[in-house]
């Protein structure tokens, strides 16, 4: 089996195994991982295509480039609303408008004629994605502890990074069959195949009872309150911390691997595919071992194996001559360690403050969003300084995992220590 498919084989064979238990009900996980694909399928299926925007709507790459900007830039603030707004209306009125906001978006961007009407839909397409994101972590944290949550997440992110890793070269071939058109067309098409499984096979997860009223002041006020919680922030930072050390690595790999290295694009291609089937690898550990060692030990188990991959990444490059296959392999290291601990954190985080989960869910995921654009600008500005050298790029990414790791301890330690304090 191709290995990029292996994720969804092991995720159906995990709800073949759970059948007959009504917590694990295939039809209800299928449509979370369904409605989780869209935004990243989204976003990433556009990049083949990026250059043709350039003749299409005579403009230069920047100006392309925005249609990807700006669309990463709308999933970060749409997760702050999200989130607290489910909490008052429910789950699945969110994702019934985010699912009919992104096939207007994708209308949009099917019919525009200049590059700024192409934005402002794929800014619309954003927005309506974004809404699977954040609710499908918010069910799942709705219907199970904290143990089998991460498992869950686990397993649906293993599923879930499909889309990002074959979306470009499914982006290709359409480009190259139908022109720039046809992406849009395509998740179009997955929109509403996706919205019709979820009419008929999902359901409420939030009772109305546990729903509240909220309003902008009362949501930036949950925001404050799990900012002051030591656990969410823990979490919430070693996850935005470890996935802003693979933006990094998204941000900088094709200046240093394609510039200084001299790699072609298709194999620039493969050296992404490598890293996410360790990722992938990575999740699928989580998902078996989630119960039996416990949410923290699987954090700090992947923390240490993400920081031994970026000092060995270092240690390579200033000792020997780095190349793509070693850039390779301990990129992969630091994604396999990722694959613990980002999971991990995720259900940990989002599970921090039971009376706030949409909001958790939203912030944790607008910071993990945020920090990873923030790190793809620092290594873009490094990198354009210091034009002949990977050293910027491998110094963001071991920063990253170090302050990953550092948010991880203090967060487990001041949060303990409020416990101490209370009991005593």
């Amino acid at each position: 089996m191709y290995p990029a498919f292996a994720p969804l084989s092991s995720l159906f064979g995990y709800f073949m195994k759970n059948k007959q238990s009504p917590t694990f009900a295939r039809s209800f996980l299928a449509a979370l991982v369904f409605i989780s694909m869209i935004g990243p399928l989204g976003m990433n299926i556009i990049l083949p295509s990026l250059s043709a925007y350039q003749d299409v709507f005579n403009t230069d790459y920047a100006s392309a480039q925005l249609t990807l900007t700006f669309y990463l830039a709308a999933i970060a603030v749409a997760q702050l609303i999200y989130g607290p707004v489910s909490d008052r209306l429910g789950r699945l009125p969110i994702i019934f408008f985010g699912l009919t906001l992104f096939m207007v978006g994708s209308v949009v961007s099917l019919m525009a004629t200049s590059i700024e009407m192409l934005v402002f839909g794929r800014i619309i397409q954003a927005f309506g994605g974004c809404a699977g994101m954040v609710m499908a972590r918010a069910m799942v944290r709705d219907r199970f502890d904290a143990e089998n949550a991460a498992s869950l997440i686990a397993y649906m992110t293993m599923a879930i990074v499909v889309a990002p890793t074959l979306a470009p070269a499914l982006g290709g071939v359409l480009e190259d069959q139908f022109g720039w058109q046809g992406s849009f067309v395509f998740v179009l098409g997955f929109a509403v195949i996706v919205l019709g499984f979820v009419l008929a096979k999902l359901r409420e997860t939030l009772p109305a009872e546990r729903r509240h009223d909220v309003h902008f002041s009362v949501m930036f006020l949950a925001f404050f309150h799990l900012l002051r919680n030591p656990a969410f922030t823990g979490y919430a930072l070693q996850v935005s911390f470890f996935t802003s050390a693979y933006f990094a690595f998204l941000g900088g790999s094709s200046f240093v691997m394609v510039d200084l290295m001299g790699l072609t694009a298709s194999e620039l291609g493969l050296i992404f595919v490598g890293v996410s089937v360790l990722y992938i690898l990575g999740n699928f550990f989580t998902a078996r071992l989630a119960k039996k060692f416990g949410v923290p030990r699987l954090i700090l188990f992947g923390s240490l194996v993400s920081v031994a991959g970026a000092v060995l990444l270092l240690a390579w490059h200033m000792l020997y001559t780095l190349g793509p296959i070693s850039f390779l392999v301990f990129m992969a290291l630091i994604a396999f360690g990722n694959g613990f601990g980002i999971s991990s954190g995720l259900a940990a985080a989002v599970g921090a403050d039971p009376s706030r989960v949409g909001a958790a869910s939203g912030l944790a995921g607008a910071l993990q969003i945020g920090f990873g654009a923030l790190s793809t600008y620092v290594t873009g500005s490094l990198l354009a300084y210091y034009e002949t050298t990977p050293t910027p790029l491998l110094l963001v990414i071991l920063g990253c995992c170090v302050l990953g790791l550092l948010s991880f301890v203090v967060g487990r330690y001041k949060t303990a220590r409020m416990s101490a304090l209370e009991t005593y």
